[in-house]
């Protein structure tokens, strides 16, 4: 069997020795494959066509020339509490590839078995959260919001005991590198200056290379990453999308949205959601996800001190005065996420406060996050499209005036643009997963097709979950 070419460049592997272990995936016993993401495959330059082959290169049970498999270190803070050492502890990145468009990407397999981090875990993944992190990564794609994507997923052919015997599975990761928070964290609490200046150089030159020609390239760095995040983080309140582990090894320096372990979007809108099963206190709620991204890039301010000026206490002020900055970039960056979703007419000063008294007006009424922004583009002519949605439309209907008086010309098609129709609701995310675990491939299959088209209109997908539901909780999947 000839394998696929991968045109690898493992310019991480080359660049920065001592920043991870040298791992060979654990070999699937009967891979098979379940999906493949062809128009990736097609983006990356990758010849995938023969099924068994493709198996047994994105489970890891055959190693393809030019790749160097290695597992990375970081550390992290994890709900707050810090531990000096993860790493991939089920990941192995295979290698870099050029893709047609000539950007770098990461090649990494998740669940491939143990590394030198798995910290006692098995190493291994179950099909349903794989394919979870396939389904709503490509959604998120769709959306137009930067994450990794998922080339793959592989059947091992083995079971993994969780609560119960599961199904086993790979998934082939894509990203634009994996280098987190953490990974800078790493370095820092260990007093290797050396390690942090040559991660960050890597870091400039990989993804933000305008940074290099600043006074002082590494504050420049931060700024830049800065800014990434508060647009990432904007854009998932805008779609109502909830991480769920936004630990700092979770929060990679691209910019990208990493690791969909126990995330959700949101359906009735209550600040205070949750979905993940260990995140008891909330730390992750929906409403606190803007000011985790300020106290995560705080953790990115502390490793980068040394950076930022020979002198600790000049360091200290350039670090303060970037973080006081945050609050106001993460704001005009939802602002500008809400104005879209609005349809709202120029800059107005009184913009902010429209979209507020909007998500006041949908608190504690059941008022699904989606459908209530969906059908805001009927409502420019007429009431009845939204009003039915809240419990008690009485606030809504003292809103809907004012709003009206601020919208710009063709403001409806705007927000029917903005505003998607369809997102991976969770019961039928479950749904699909449960079919998928038994053989039953169908249900995951239309599923996605609805979420990669998520501005179209589907019958059958655009309606919250049924009342018998209940409570959703998510679950990471190790």
């Amino acid at each position: 069997m000839t394998l696929p070419a991968f045109r690898f460049d493992n310019s991480y592997a080359r660049a920065l020795p001592g920043t991870y272990l040298a791992v060979r995936p654990a070999p699937a016993p009967a891979p098979r494959l379940v999906v493949l993401n062809g128009r990736l495959a097609e983006e990356l330059g990758l010849l995938l066509d023969d099924a068994a082959m493709a198996a047994a290169v994105l489970s890891g049970k055959d190693v393809p020339e030019g790749a160097e498999p290695i597992a990375q270190a970081y550390a992290g803070h994890q709900f707050g509490g810090f531990s000096p050492q993860l790493g991939d502890g089920r990941a192995v990145l295979l290698g870099e590839v050029v893709d047609n468009a000539g950007r770098r990407r990461d090649i990494a397999l998740k669940g491939s078995g143990r590394t030198p981090f798995s910290r006692g875990g098995d190493g291994k993944a179950a099909l349903g959260p794989m394919l979870r992190e396939y389904l709503v990564g490509e959604a998120m794609h769709a959306l137009g919001i930067p994450t990794t994507r998922a080339l793959a997923v592989v059947a091992t052919g083995e079971d993994v005991l969780r609560e119960v015997a599961l199904p086993g599975a790979v998934l082939t990761r894509v990203a634009a590198s994996h280098i987190r928070v953490g990974t800078f964290q790493f370095f820092a609490a260990r007093g290797d200056a050396a390690q942090v200046k040559a991660l960050a150089d890597y870091t400039i030159a990989r993804h933000y290379p305008e940074c290099a020609g600043a006074e002082n390239a590494y504050v420049a760095l931060f700024d830049a990453v800065v800014a990434a995040q508060a647009r990432l983080i904007a854009q998932w309140m805008g779609v109502g999308f909830i991480h769920g582990v936004m630990n700092t090894d979770n929060m990679a320096l691209s910019g990208e949205t990493i690791d969909y372990g126990p995330c959700a979007f949101m359906e009735g809108y209550a600040a205070g959601t949750v979905f993940s099963s260990i995140d008891h206190g909330g730390r992750y709620a929906y409403g606190n996800q803007p000011l985790i991204l300020g106290w995560n890039l705080a953790r990115l301010a502390e490793a980068l001190l040394g950076l930022f000026d020979a002198d600790g206490d000049k360091a200290v002020d350039i670090a303060n005065a970037r973080l006081e900055g945050i609050a106001a970039r993460y704001r005009a960056e939802w602002l500008a996420v809400m104005r879209g979703k609005l349809g709202l007419a120029g800059a107005g000063e009184d913009h902010a406060d429209l979209a507020e008294e909007l998500i006041a007006a949908m608190e504690g009424q059941g008022a699904d996050w989606t459908l209530t922004f969906r059908r805001l583009a009927d409502a420019v002519e007429e009431d009845g499209a939204v009003l039915p949605l809240f419990a008690d439309p009485a606030a809504m209907k003292a809103w809907l005036p004012r709003w009206r008086g601020r919208l710009e010309a063709g403001a409806a098609a705007r927000m029917r643009a903005a505003n998607p129709a369809v997102i991976p609701r969770n019961h039928q995310v479950e749904e699909a997963l449960a079919a998928a675990t038994v053989g039953d491939m169908g249900p995951f299959h239309a599923l996605l097709a609805a979420v990669t088209e998520p501005f179209v209109e589907r019958e059958g997908f655009m309606l919250p979950a049924p009342s018998g539901f209940g409570r959703y909780v998510t679950f990471c999947g190790t």
